[in-house]
């Protein structure tokens, strides 16, 4: 019997863990003993701090409506439908994406064009969203791919010339910014973000949509709670007989509950921390991982703008000797959760069959997921916890 000591087995280290503190849940649970645990005075209080944020933290008219949804995807469908897009229109985003990017157009009878991605960035390519647009165009959807601001010039000179509508999809972008100014503040019709439990912040489940057209803003309201044309909050908290209202369009039920705006008040208040907390250890990763047949993500192209780093994702270089999925089965194999983002919308199906697509269409997204892995990034990562994961990734290459 050898008497060499065992190495401790390290717990499994997940992809992916929300950051709550003691705020937070002393916020929740003021929210449970007030008596108002649906949409009230906290989801008006986080859409106010939310707007305040995005004008540098100037509070009053800047001109923002911020609208508290129950997940980004209500969010862009919400934005869609005050748009008009409806049957016989078509919208333009990217194969590279998430499926909620993309099925909120078929929910209003529209439909999809899917196009490639930049391979140096993995944002939506200008040049492909020039080349689809057709008579039935009517709105482009960029994605901010993992935090990286999609060149938003590039997207309102092509929406400006043909008369397009421009809806920004940043579930990943918070708080990203493109030539020094926040991503929300540009001139698109809608930006909509995302506090899903993963990202950069989180309500557990839940949105914002920003806009700077009223006119957007009141019908997305209306919307978001049954073609109700009266709050809900205001109608239950008078003084005096409130009971009337009027059901004014088939609507939704897409609002934001006051237990998840009470960790968002909180979640908001530290987002520029947690971004600096992603920096580092996307840095680190980045110093420590050079030397490897990997390409890198890359960086904001203007300098000073900030990436969000919702997403750190690798791919494997033409002189890597493993696959992806070898990648991966050895970083599991070491107790290290890691994910593809994404399986590219032309693979699934649903949209495969819709539209007849084939891999070739997207060579670089094709390309790229073939070979990419996202690594574990988020601010509960200890020192050693990312030092892990780099140990990890250069075992896998024999390093």
């Amino acid at each position: 019997m050898s008497n060499t000591p065992s190495q401790p087995v390290l717990p499994f280290l997940p992809f992916a863990l929300p950051e709550i503190g003691e705020e937070e849940i002393a916020e929740v649970v003021d929210t449970l003993r007030s008596g108002w645990v649906t949409t009230g005075p906290k989801a008006r209080k986080f859409e106010e701090a939310f707007g305040t944020y995005l004008n540098g933290g100037q509070a009053g008219e800047h001109g923002l409506h911020c609208i508290a949804v129950n997940s980004a995807t209500a969010g862009l469908h919400l934005a869609l439908e005050a748009l008009g897009i409806g049957p016989g229109d078509e919208v333009i985003t990217t194969t590279h994406t998430f499926t909620a990017t993309a099925e909120v157009v078929r929910y209003l009878g529209a439909d999809v064009k899917l196009v490639d991605i930049d391979p140096a960035t993995l944002n939506i390519d200008p040049a492909a969203i020039e080349a689809a647009i057709t008579p039935r165009t009517k709105c482009i959807m960029p994605v901010h791919y993992a935090g990286l601001a999609v060149d938003m010039d590039a997207i309102h000179d092509i929406a400006q010339r043909h008369g397009l509508k421009v809806v920004e999809d940043a579930a990943h972008a918070l708080p990203t910014t493109f030539k020094g100014q926040l991503v929300g503040l540009h001139a698109s019709d809608a930006v909509v973000f995302s506090f899903y439990a993963n990202k950069t912040m989180t309500t557990g489940e839940g949105g914002m949509l920003v806009t700077r057209n009223a006119e957007l803003a009141a019908r997305a309201k209306v919307m978001r709670l049954h073609g109700i044309n009266r709050d809900a909050f205001d109608r239950f908290t008078a003084k005096v007989p409130s009971w009337y209202y009027e059901i004014v369009a088939p609507g939704f039920k897409y609002n934001l509950t006051d237990i998840a705006a009470a960790l968002g008040l909180h979640q908001l208040t530290r987002i520029d921390g947690f971004q600096v907390r992603r920096e580092q250890i996307a840095t680190r990763f980045d110093e420590a991982l050079a030397d490897l047949p990997l390409v890198l993500p890359p960086r904001p192209q203007h300098a000073g703008d900030l990436h969000a780093w919702h997403l750190y994702v690798v791919r494997l270089s033409d002189e890597a000797t493993l696959t992806r999925d070898q990648l991966i089965d050895s970083l599991f194999a070491d107790g290290i959760g890691v994910s593809v983002h994404y399986i590219p919308l032309h693979l699934h199906p649903y949209w495969k069959e819709r539209y007849d697509l084939q891999p070739v269409q997207f060579p670089h997204s094709q390309k790229a997921y073939e070979r990419m892995v996202s690594l574990p990034l988020y601010t509960r990562m200890t020192d050693a916890d990312v030092e892990r994961v780099i140990t990890a990734v250069r075992k896998a290459f024999g390093r």
